[in-house]
């Protein structure tokens, strides 16, 4: 029999006035759904704390769809810091939903969002805080069905064993399916392996348990995942898509926290999709076709959104905010609605043209802060290689009009080690900087008082499972540094500030990003090692995954920085966003000879195959400039 879920709040409540903000441990904040009545529950795990978890969107968006179902409601849980962890242990109390305060392993089933790379070790944290076997293989008929979804899904392999299901692609639909498909097959009595059987028919859904790896001469080192024998699963598992995306809800966040947290404003999504198609983002291609949400709906929305929650600021959400067909439309209509109240309306991208410049002075009314721009390369070169679609004269013009727009801070976001890379592209980084710097100091002048300032932030590229650089090798840590040396040594001008992403945090995340399910005994020997909150620099420790990858045999360097033969079978390969392989291929070779591929929603199809394999169509509600 299922554990009988119970409120353990009152063995909690004690540790409270023990730890660091114990407001992350509080229940019943406004807007959260508080009858949680089933028979079917479902907890929602984001394995970090309150501060990060409470704003991701997509938790927002699964908790609100659940439990709009009759018989199903969905609580959520965040992974306890440090110190509250430590005591639950002493005390034994299990982690618990914020809604009920009742024991994960209670709930019918659990289901964690896969943010990033890193917060792999996390997810072990939380499943053995819940009491609850680690692998799908050693829990027992009565435990509940974990599942898993979210950005990272797309190479869940090295924690593959932890789940019984993973949700691949938009998840509105599929979270509902899921859950019904395990409240019926349990209500008929069916044994475990039975109710993994009947999830595994449910479109969308991998469950690794179902499928074997092989090695052979036609993968790389870490083999291929292939159904077993006898299992009637899908070789290849095809994402679920939305593509009706205006009949989804406009607001997902509707709970108002009580303590500050990461993003403190109100997200609402206005476009799901990019066809910008840069070569090095996984988002860009996993997240296709494009579908916008109408003008009206965003505007009111929001404004409904804002009225409910209470928050002074509206953040219009998506892989790129203005490129919305009736951005222009949805800015001035939205500051008309919001006039006079005190409301800041932001978007967090802008595009490198004069229209980026335009629409970040429609939401900035008075104010003028920074304006955030991404060339992402230092020369013209290197972002053709990247498919980047933006020249010099774009960023110089831009940087202009944004200096003459009354903006006198501009920040400017790079990355090294991408394909082809040479010292005189990254010396090209500095080279823009100092050129945007002049054009500030050309606009407003040159004393100190003009306050204009250029910071550059480096990211280090991470090759991604589904993207055209999918089958390249990480740059090697050390001469990650030497090329960061190198661009600090090249920066002559104190108005130009650096800041750079670790290598050695790249590096795991590299690792994670590349290694197939035989790389689950590093994740569980590094979470034994003490490796949890990897995401946070003051909680990062590159010793330990040094010493847990020497335990099980492998080098973190060696494995983030092979490169895969272009025509290996890959440890993802099993699972589907709907891009063709041959597509994928092919932007790998247009890479390596510096041709662009164009916007197919400004353009002729690029043939990526997402649309006629999953049978949707990019949904475009104007014409795009």
């Amino acid at each position: 029999m299922r554990a009988r879920r119970e409120c353990l709040f009152d063995r909690l409540e004690p540790l409270l006035a023990r730890v660091e903000h114990p407001g992350r441990y509080l229940d019943h904040e406004w807007g959260s759904v508080s009858e949680q009545d089933g028979p079917f529950h479902l907890c929602m795990v984001y394995a970090d704390v309150y501060e990060v978890g409470q704003p991701n969107l997509g938790v927002a968006i699964l908790y609100n769809q659940v439990n709009a179902q009759e018989g199903m409601s969905c609580e959520r849980c965040y992974l306890p810091w440090k110190d509250m962890a430590a005591l639950m242990r002493e005390e034994g109390v299990p982690l618990l939903s914020l809604e009920s305060a009742s024991p994960l392993a209670s709930f019918d089933a659990v289901g964690f969002t896969l943010a990033h790379e890193l917060i792999a070790t996390n997810v072990l944290e939380a499943l053995d805080l819940a009491g609850i076997a680690l692998t799908s293989a050693e829990r027992d008929e009565d435990d509940p069905i974990i599942l898993a979804g979210g950005p990272s899904a797309w190479n869940c392999e090295p924690i593959a064993d932890v789940f019984d299901a993973v949700l691949l692609g938009d998840g509105e639909e599929s979270i509902v399916d899921a859950c019904a498909c395990i409240r019926d097959a349990r209500a008929e009595g069916l044994s475990r392996a039975d109710v993994l059987r009947r999830l595994a028919r449910v479109p969308g859904t991998y469950v690794p348990s179902l499928y074997e790896v092989r090695v052979d001469e036609t993968s790389t080192r870490w083999g291929y995942a292939a159904p077993l024998p006898g299992e009637d699963v899908p070789a290849v598992v095809l994402k679920r898509c939305v593509n009706d995306f205006a009949a989804t809800p406009a607001v997902a966040q509707r709970i108002v926290p009580y303590v500050g947290i990461v993003q403190d404003r109100l997200s609402l999504e206005v476009l799901r999709g990019c066809a910008r198609g840069c070569r090095f983002c996984q988002a860009g291609m996993t997240y296709r076709p494009v579908r916008e949400r109408p003008a009206e709906q965003v505007v009111s929305g929001g404004v409904e959104g804002l009225l409910a929650s209470g928050h002074n600021e509206i953040s219009l959400t998506s892989l790129s905010t203005t490129d919305h067909s009736q951005c222009a439309r949805i800015l001035n209509e939205m500051n008309a609605a919001l006039e006079g109240k005190g409301i800041r309306v932001s978007i967090p991208s802008q595009r490198l043209d004069a229209f980026g410049v335009e629409m970040a002075a429609a939401v900035a009314g008075g104010k003028r802060g920074g304006l955030t721009f991404a060339p992402e390369a230092g020369s013209q070169r290197l972002r053709d290689v990247i498919n980047k679609n933006v020249t010099e004269e774009d960023l110089e013009r831009a940087a202009r009009n944004a200096f003459e727009g009354g903006w006198r801070r501009m920040k400017l976001y790079f990355m090294i080690g991408l394909p082809t890379e040479t010292d005189e592209d990254v010396v090209g980084i500095a080279r823009m900087a100092e050129r945007v710097l002049e054009i500030g100091r050309g606009v407003v002048g040159r004393g100190v008082r003009s306050g204009v300032s250029v910071s550059i932030s480096v990211a280090v590229l991470v090759p991604k499972a589904y993207t055209p650089f999918q089958w390249c090798g990480q740059l090697a840590p050390d001469e990650v540094r030497r090329r960061q040396r190198l661009l600090l040594s090249e920066i002559r001008d104190r108005a130009i500030r650096v800041s750079y992403h670790d290598a050695d945090v790249s590096l795991v995340e590299g690792a994670l990003s590349r290694m197939g399910r035989a790389g689950f005994p590093l994740v569980r020997r590094a979470w034994e090692l003490g490796c949890t909150f990897d995401a946070w620099t003051s909680e990062f420790d590159v010793s330990r995954w040094e010493r847990a990858a020497a335990d099980c045999g492998l080098d973190l360097a060696d494995v983030a920085c092979e490169d895969f033969p272009l025509t290996a079978r890959l440890p993802w390969d099993h699972t589907s966003p709907g891009v063709d392989a041959g597509f994928l291929q092919r932007e790998w070779r247009r890479a390596v000879e510096g041709v662009t591929t164009p916007d197919c929603t400004r353009a002729t199809c690029a043939g990526c195959g997402v649309c006629p394999t999953l049978g949707v169509r990019n949904v475009i509600q104007g014409v795009r400039s």
